[in-house]
């Protein structure tokens, strides 16, 4: 499990709502992130769990609540290309620039947000290929790359921001079964690493392996927040047990 280095909270969440029109999709969620902490967060398909991370860059704006990011509040009008910069996300699709090689994907950001000399930007560029373990494939296109390598250039990409706090949308979830370890292995490098993340996943190997905390949604809200150890060896919530039931048979 990672250790978590500091007491002090990078991400505030209070009472936030979200509604897809009549749909109620958070239900008042409360969540402390220190930084330097890795969660894990579980949950059913619709449990809201996605549109949680995504309100954490505004990607979703929440109607309710407070949430907070690196002492600046999300909010009609607050500057949210600032919070952008410090929260790097991966989605479940790559998103990479099909006309870019890899190491433009990668620094194309950093030298059109945070006006990098791209001389700087190729070498931050190519020490983050190397850091995911694809640095040899810097010149060639996404196309001609697999699922698993995809996903590590944009795992790259959101790193070459420099951010402090990573977000992860289930981002082994499109790719083919021999492909999902490498990826997992390079966030596991960056958990380790100190970095501050927010991963929604199914991947329960890697939930024990390196969260600090594993958070369960379902209908909106967290039901549960342990532990890995105590999360899947001493649930307390029915419905936890019930899930965890589901998918060791799955």
């Amino acid at each position: 499990m990672t250790q978590a280095n500091s007491t002090d909270p990078i991400i505030i969440a209070q009472d936030v709502h979200k509604y897809f029109g009549q749909f109620h999709a958070l239900r008042g969620v409360n969540m402390t992130v220190q930084k330097g902490e890795v969660l894990v967060i579980v949950g059913p398909s619709g449990s809201g769990k996605s549109t949680f991370i995504r309100t954490i860059n505004r990607l979703e704006a929440h109607q309710k609540g407070t949430i907070i990011v690196d002492g600046i509040e999300l909010k009609e009008g607050s500057n949210l290309d600032a919070i952008r910069r410090e929260v790097g996300m991966v989605f479940q699709s790559f998103n990479l620039f099909p006309h870019l090689t890899v190491l433009q994907n990668v620094t194309l950001a950093p030298m059109q947000v945070r006006k990098m000399p791209k001389d700087k930007a190729n070498a931050l560029g190519m020490e983050l290929l190397e850091r995911v373990g694809i640095s040899e494939q810097a010149q060639k296109f996404p196309a001609q790359l697999s699922g698993g390598q995809q996903q590590r250039v944009a795992i790259a990409r959101a790193l070459a921001m420099q951010p402090k706090v990573m977000l992860f949308d289930e981002p082994t979830s499109a790719l083919d079964p021999e492909m999902v370890g490498e990826v997992l292995d390079v966030m596991k490098t960056l958990a380790k690493s100190g970095m501050t993340m927010l991963c929604v996943t199914h991947e329960m190997g890697f939930a024990k392996a390196v969260a600090n905390r594993v958070v369960f949604f379902d209908q909106g809200n967290i039901v549960e927040e342990n532990t890995p150890e105590g999360f899947f060896n001493n649930p307390q919530h029915e419905r936890t047990k019930m899930f965890l039931n589901q998918i060791r048979h799955a």
